[in-house]
């Protein structure tokens, strides 16, 4: 390699260059280094996702079957610093030989990562070192590549850092994570390296030996089970593949890949024979159990796992197994809806550790620890990892012998029994018990089914928890910045945990969202996309409810005493419900006799959540209408009058589909008078808000007749926050003296 210095001209590293370089998942290359030198590498060095290593071109081939942990494994060419310009990316590509790294006519694609001063694309990058090669291959009197993007014979490595590039050949032409046994799935489960990696750290190869069980109890499609069945009976990770880019290398020896190919078949052949370790997987869904029977029949070791169907609440030690190794990667609850059906699960594993796997070790890969913390079980160790963009931990946990009642034996153990509560879980579950008792005469009397049933009564856990027949949900408040996010996040768990035990319902009956100081257009965001829709009954009417997909629910709960009023004084009057949402105050003045009625909101979301309200309750939308407007400009334009209207506005808006801004404190005057406006004589005007801290204008009471009605419209269920809501009766002062 020649070595220049000018300003114009790339010029060489101080540094030698390695022989190769084998790419990995970020987080396990000190575990590649170990693998490398176990199969006859010197390793030179590591860097983020790699190892740099030198060996005979045997040692690189047996790399290329026998890693378990790599990517992709690099033939290093140059390395040449001063790498400022497209020109000077040029030169040194060009200063290749790469007339003896590729063959007559093959076809080639560059792949091209970094960016540096003059070169700012990655395409213009790879480009350009195309180009160097082809000038090369012309000097040399040899044809020009061709360049195929995706079927290529070789792949070209360039990497760009500093001004240095770095230029490879890729000997594989593909991830090696791939190991032919799994097709390919819309949801990407754990990579098969990163899977290896994790067993590696569990120290399976050598409990293999030994003669260890492995339990996967949440198994899904296998790979944790298969890639510990490939270790323990000695086959290749790259068994089941023939094409491999090596093959088509300039330097390439058929020989030496011929005789490693043998060699590998003949330790499968033998592995498999020798095999003493039990593998078991379990998983609930039979999907996943015929998906990884599938998986490991096309890794040839189908007889090597035993595969059953089975919850983790039903987690026993396999009959016979010998201690060793539980491993699994349940889910993560990325989301927070997840969250309900994961504190049970994590819960119930540890439980089933401590009762049936005394003496043996769980390794669990999560990537939220704080649900870890629910196993009820000290980690002695961890590791971290990365699982694409996710940082994770391989939590190490020893099971302590348990000792065991005289009597448990004979006891029959039910799998539905709830784990134990923390001390802060059980003073929550304790609370809703009595929350319950004291509303249980009302409901019963009143024949209510959607209620709240917990309100933030203790501070720390703050939680709006209500009850839509058979499911719960749960709105988060957000804690403040003076709280721990940790802490909170575990008595968030500690609430979900005691929740199905207090009330008698599914974790997957539990709908969890955080409740967010609201503005604007935040009001209508939406939270997911299910659709899911749950008919629930309100005295006469029947409305639709949607746990999921919003903030809220479709039905304001605190609302319903004043529903309940609309419907007793709504008999042959026209009705106006301003600001309307799901027109289930609509429904109920439709239902209580009204004669007709307009209901405006500005979403088309919410007038189409109303309309299915009135086909779900018969109700005639001739007489009947959803108007889609601004309230306060459908107000102003208004010529029609009303017996009896409805107005309840948001605390703030400033919706893109009205103009300028709502602000209730500052606007709810003006509001007044313009729906007082539409009065009919004789009518009256029922204003409600939920600003907490709202105070009605001294002007309206100067000219109007105001009765305050909050705390009558109160319900037992909302007692506790008697500032939930504030409810006005307006009236003309005329027609209260005529």
């Amino acid at each position: 390699m020649t070595d220049t210095t000018s300003a114009t001209s790339p010029r060489a590293p101080s540094n030698p260059l390695s022989t190769w370089f084998a790419t990995c998942p970020r987080g396990i290359e000190t575990l590649l280094a170990d693998e490398l030198t176990a199969l006859g590498a010197e390793v030179t060095g590591t860097t983020v996702a790699g190892v740099h290593f030198n060996g005979s071109q045997e040692m690189a081939y047996r790399t290329i079957l026998w890693s378990r942990l790599a990517n992709r494994i690099i033939r290093l060419l140059t390395r040449v610093g001063g790498v400022d310009t497209g020109e000077q990316l040029r030169k040194a590509s060009a200063g290749v030989d790469w007339a003896m790294e590729l063959p007559d006519r093959a076809s080639i694609a560059v792949d091209f990562h970094g960016t540096w001063k003059d070169i700012r694309h990655t395409f213009f990058g790879a480009q350009t070192v195309k180009d160097g090669i082809v000038e090369a291959m012309f000097e040399e009197g040899r044809n020009k590549p061709t360049v195929d993007g995706k079927g290529a014979d070789l792949r070209i490595y360039a990497h760009l850092h500093n001004g240095y590039i770095t230029l490879g050949i890729d000997l594989v032409g593909r991830s090696l994570h791939q190991r032919g046994y799994r097709p390919d799935i819309a949801h990407a489960p754990l990579k098969e390296n990163l899977a290896a990696a994790l067993l590696m750290r569990a120290d399976w190869p050598a409990r293999a030996a030994r003669g260890e069980s492995l339990v996967d109890p949440m198994c899904g499609s296998g790979t944790l089970l298969i890639e510990a069945a490939l270790m323990a009976a000695d086959i290749a990770p790259q068994a089941l593949c023939e094409q491999f880019a090596c093959r088509h290398w300039g330097r390439h020896d058929e020989r030496i890949w011929t005789a490693l190919r043998e060699e590998m078949e003949q330790r499968a052949i033998a592995g498999r024979r020798q095999v003493t370790a039990r593998l078991f997987g379990r998983d609930y869904s039979p999907q996943a159990i015929s998906a990884a029977r599938a998986n490991a029949m096309r890794a040839g070791i189908p007889a090597l796992i035993e595969f059953e169907g089975a919850s983790v609440a039903e987690l026993t030690c396999p009959e016979g197994a010998t201690a060793g190794l539980v491993i699994t990667n349940p889910p993560y609850g990325e989301r927070l809806g997840e969250l309900p059906a994961l504190v049970p699960l994590y819960a119930s594993l540890g439980e089933r550790m401590k009762r049936h796997f005394g003496g043996w070790t769980l390794a669990m890969f999560t990537g939220n620890p704080d649900l870890g913390h629910r196993l009820g079980l000290r980690a002695h160790r961890q590791y971290a990892f990365r699982n694409g963009q996710l940082e994770c931990k391989l939590l190490m946990i020893d099971v302590t012998m348990r000792e065991r009642a005289a009597d448990e034996d004979s006891v029959v153990e039910d799998a539905r029994s709830q784990p134990a509560l923390s001390e802060g879980g059980q003073m929550f579950a304790n609370r809703l018990k009595k929350n319950q008792k004291a509303l249980a005469r009302w409901l019963k009397q009143s024949n209510t089914t959607c209620y709240r049933l917990y309100d933030a009564d203790m501070p720390e856990y703050a939680l709006a928890i209500d009850i839509y027949g058979r499911h719960v949900h749960v709105q988060e408040y957000t804690p403040p910045k003076s709280v721990d996010a940790s802490q909170a996040q575990r008595r968030l768990m500690d609430a979900l945990a005691a929740i199905p035990g207090v009330l008698g319902c599914s974790p997957n009956d539990i709908h969890i969202k955080q409740r967010t100081r609201q503005a604007g257009k935040a009001q209508y965001t939406r939270q997911d996309t299910s659709g899911q829709r749950i008919e629930m009954q309100e005295g006469d009417a029947k409305l639709w409810v949607n746990l999921k997909d919003y903030l809220d629910t479709g039905l304001f709960l605190d609302h319903r005493p004043v529903r309940k009023l609309l419907a007793r004084e709504a008999e042959g009057k026209r009705f106006l419900n301003l600001f309307c949402y799901t027109a289930t105050a609509s429904v109920h003045a439709a239902l209580g006799g009204a004669s007709e009625s307009i209901s405006v909101d500005m979403s088309n979301t919410y007038l189409d959540w109303g309309r299915e309200n009135f086909k779900l309750n018969g109700i005639n939308e001739k007489r009947h209408q959803l108007v889609r407007g601004d309230c306060l400009k459908w107000l102003e334009r208004s010529r029609e009058q009303f017996d009896l209207i409805f107005m309840d506005p948001p605390t703030f808006s400033n919706s893109k589909k009205m103009e300028g801004t709502l602000d209730i404190q500052r606007d709810h005057a003006r509001l007044i008078d313009l729906a007082v406006a539409s009065l009919a004589p004789g009518g009256t005007l029922i204003f409600s808000n939920n600003h907490r801290r709202f105070v009605l204008d001294d002007s309206v009471s100067e000219h109007l007749v105001v009765e305050n009605l909050s705390r009558k419209l109160l319900d037992p269920d909302f007692k506790r926050r008697p500032d939930i809501h504030h409810v006005y009766r307006i009236r003309r002062v005329s027609d209260v003296k005529g």
